[in-house]
């Protein structure tokens, strides 16, 4: 399943990317906000999109705000999410081929909604590479969120 969620920066692109990955014949779970609200904060929906996508090893969210900083800062507050702030297709293609990210941000104010539907489809299509050195700091990172 894939979780999307944005704030009223993250809004409209949010929108154009629901329905482009619909048309495409993803199942998307759209968590909020579900109208332009210019009074809302990014916490909410970035909490509701990380929650839901630890419930499933299989499970993918896509979180925006206008930086994609605040998103991605909350949805790594939550055990098991491993969120990237993407840029470009290159980044998103390693955010899950090496840290496994199971969340990706972006930021609504630089990117073209085509740009972005083209990360987003890299993120949702790139396995993780299951190398040794990524595997070995991955539990590396479970351990710091363990103990933390």
């Amino acid at each position: 399943m894939i979780f999307i969620g944005a704030d009223h920066r993250g809004f409209e692109l949010k929108e154009r990317l629901k329905k482009n990955l619909i048309d495409e014949g993803y199942e998307i779970t759209d968590l909020g906000n579900d109208h332009l609200d210019g009074n809302d904060d990014y916490v909410i929906f970035a909490e509701k999109v990380a929650k839901a996508v630890v419930n499933d090893i299989e499970n993918r969210g896509i979180i925006l705000c206008g930086s994609g900083v605040g998103v991605d800062m909350v949805a790594n507050k939550i055990d098991g999410v491993r969120s990237a702030l993407v840029f470009d297709i290159a980044r998103a293609k390693q955010a899950r081929e090496h840290e496994d990210a199971n969340v990706i941000s972006l930021p609504a104010d630089v990117l073209d909604e085509e740009t972005a539907l083209e990360i987003v489809k890299t993120f949702l299509t790139t396995q993780f590479s299951g190398e040794e050195r990524h595997v070995r700091r991955l539990e590396e990172l479970e351990k710091v969120e363990e103990e933390n």
